[in-house]
């Protein structure tokens, strides 16, 4: 299964009241495991910089001045995410300043039902705790200390390790792995002794011995189950 873990980072809370979206980061998983791809912009919000978000992301208004609209970018993003589920922390911000922008593009908005939200799924799993994605990363002891600032991308690189704990790990299914050189072909093990020699399976049929002793154990019982 195809998944989109993202983040983003903003000028201020609320789309609605003039604050917008100025970075985006995007990890593509597959049956969660990381697959290497990403999407990654900045984006120029034609606006100022509070110095509120500022220590929160490092982003200056000085910095995103060359950087590309939204709108600019938008066909690529949605080319990237295609209709995958989208998952990230807090989800309704995050989808709150998606939709938004691609509201002002025209682009039709994104449904709550592609929405996975892993601040709901930490709540479910551990109620009374923090919650916060440092808060998680430590509990599971996802390595944190480059992370000075937010960082779209760096928050989606931490939150896909998350993501991966929040949901029982990487083994997610009962079924067998599959042979890269067949993919219809179950892996075949064997036990290889730690000295590297091949031990060959001894045989399990009983022998003629066996099968008589076990014919008068049989003929030893008195009225057994199976003759009722």
């Amino acid at each position: 299964m195809r998944e989109i873990i993202f983040d983003t980072e903003t000028t201020g809370l609320d789309p609605n009241t003039g604050d917008r979206m100025v970075e985006i980061g995007c990890i593509e998983m597959v049956n969660r495991v990381a697959t290497g791809r990403t999407f990654h912009e900045y984006f120029n919000p034609d606006r100022d910089m509070p110095m509120e978000a500022e220590r929160v992301h490092g982003l200056s208004a000085s910095f995103l001045s060359d950087k590309p609209r939204f709108a600019e970018k938008v066909a690529a993003l949605l080319e990237f995410i295609g209709d995958s589920p989208l998952v990230a922390h807090n989800a309704q911000f995050d989808f709150g300043f998606l939709n938004f922008e691609l509201g002002q593009c025209g682009q039709v908005a994104i449904g709550n039902d592609r929405m996975v939200d892993t601040l709901v799924l930490a709540r479910r799993r551990h109620p009374g705790a923090k919650h916060s994605l440092d808060a998680l990363c430590s509990r599971y002891g996802v390595d944190r200390s480059h992370r000075t600032l937010h960082g779209a991308l760096l928050d989606a690189e931490l939150l896909a390790q998350v993501y991966v704990e929040l949901t029982g790990g990487r083994q997610i299914g009962l079924q067998l792995a599959v042979d890269n050189t067949d993919t219809q072909t179950a892996v075949q093990t064997r036990f290889v002794p730690k000295t590297g020699e091949y031990r060959a399976p001894r045989a399990h049929a009983a022998t003629v011995e066996e099968l008589s002793r076990h014919k008068a154990f049989l003929e030893s019982l008195e009225s057994p189950l199976w003759t009722s």
